[in-house]
């Protein structure tokens, strides 16, 4: 058997790649006997530096002392020492070597005590004598070489039998547990290709796969409360939504006159008939005899009134203006088609030319201007207004 130096399976000796994790067994060591798991290698030991040789304690000598008697030996007794014999002259016997002569110490003068004498130390009967430390040279010393320690693999029973189906790249047939090609290291499960989507399921957001549990009631709950909450919201806020829809078409859209089919005052002043407020001229105008008088416009077809132009006065002039009678305060009364009145309370400024109103009202059939303040009244004035005018939407 081969083991992984990867993950430690087990493989067989023919197989190049670990069936468990793929990876290449050419780096593992040599194959494993089954049943039996491979043993760490010793790590090697430095190799000690040579040294001298003691020898042997049968030919070790005795050490001496400086007296050159045997160590553990007691000296012997002091034996009297010769008489020394007389010195001839040395007129008569001049030296041979001067230069020796030269260097021998003056007489009286101290003699020259030399290097320091190392102290001498005996030794033991039966050790061999030390070696001077300073004598021996120093060598280099080789480091230890760390060794990691190898993996244990896992013992097998019996060698793998390769009769499973064949590998989809090389053909090597491999055993039903592998995960790659114990040849070429090719996966062997391959995973199945997802079926081809419809076409509508290509569109976003449809093309979106869901997985079971992966809160696709959720979605669901939360889309249902959100619909509802839309049609509850549109039920509630309709009117105000469709104002603001309308509103948003009467500003991006166009305008055009209108002219209503019928007009009526409540009361009119000698010469100056209700007519005069929708003929096109502000030469002429409906002369109201009091405040309170009204004048009623209708139209034949409802429509949707975005403005209303009103122009006050007796005429555009400005010193003619000033001489009769405007007002200053109306009420527009507006009624739709299903019979609903809209009431909105307008202020005119004190000066000639048009008095713009915006408005925004659906399915108008007619607009009534009702007089509440008027300024430069006086006896056989009467309140003018010179000319009305109405637009819609285009």
């Amino acid at each position: 058997m081969r083991s992984c130096p990867a993950c430690g399976t087990a493989n067989g000796e023919s197989d190049d790649f670990c069936g468990n994790c793929g990876s290449y067994l050419g780096w593992s060591s040599e194959p494993v006997r089954p049943g039996r798991a491979r043993e760490p290698e010793p790590v090697p030991e430095p190799e000690p530096e040579p040294e001298s040789t003691p020898k042997p304690e049968s030919v070790l000598e005795p050490a001496r002392d400086p007296g050159g008697i045997p160590a553990g030996m007691s000296e012997p007794e002091s034996v009297p020492e010769p008489a020394p014999e007389p010195t001839a002259n040395p007129a008569a016997n001049p030296p041979v070597n001067p230069a020796a002569e030269a260097e021998a110490p003056a007489p009286g003068a101290a003699p020259d005590p030399g290097p320091p004498a190392r102290p001498e130390v005996p030794a033991r009967p039966g050790q061999p004598p030390e070696a001077d430390p300073a004598d021996e040279p120093i060598g280099a010393v080789r480091p230890g070489k760390p060794v990691a320690r190898r993996p244990v693999v896992r013992p097998v029973a019996a060698d793998e039998a390769p009769d499973g189906p064949p590998c989809p790249a090389c053909g090597t047939p491999n055993l039903p547990g592998r995960k790659f090609c114990r040849r070429c290291a090719a996966p062997l499960r391959v995973r199945e290709q997802p079926a081809a989507l419809p076409w509508w399921r290509t569109m976003w957001p449809f093309r979106r796969r869901v997985r079971g549990g992966s809160g696709r009631a959720l979605r669901r709950t939360l889309l249902v409360l959100a619909v509802a909450g839309l049609v509850l919201a549109g039920f509630l806020f309709f009117p105000l939504g469709r104002y603001v829809f309308e509103d948003v078409r009467d500003k991006l859209g166009g305008t055009a006159e209108i002219s209503p089919t019928g007009v009526t005052a409540s009361a009119a002043a000698p010469g100056h008939p209700a007519s005069a407020a929708i003929d096109g001229l502000t030469n002429k105008y409906w002369g109201a005899p009091a405040l309170g008088a009204s004048l009623t416009c209708s139209f034949g077809t409802p429509f949707r009134l975005v403005g209303i132009v009103v122009h006050t006065g007796v005429s555009k002039e400005p010193q003619e203006f000033r001489r009769g009678a405007r007002p200053t305060r109306a009420d527009l009364l507006v009624t739709t088609e299903d019979g609903k009145v809209h009431r909105k309370t307008v202020t005119f400024t004190d000066k000639p030319g048009k008095q713009t109103v915006r408005m925004g009202i659906s399915d108008v059939r007619s607009v009534e201007l009702v007089l509440r303040e008027a300024a430069g009244q006086g006896e056989g004035r009467p309140v003018a207004v010179g000319e009305v005018e109405f637009f819609r939407r285009t």
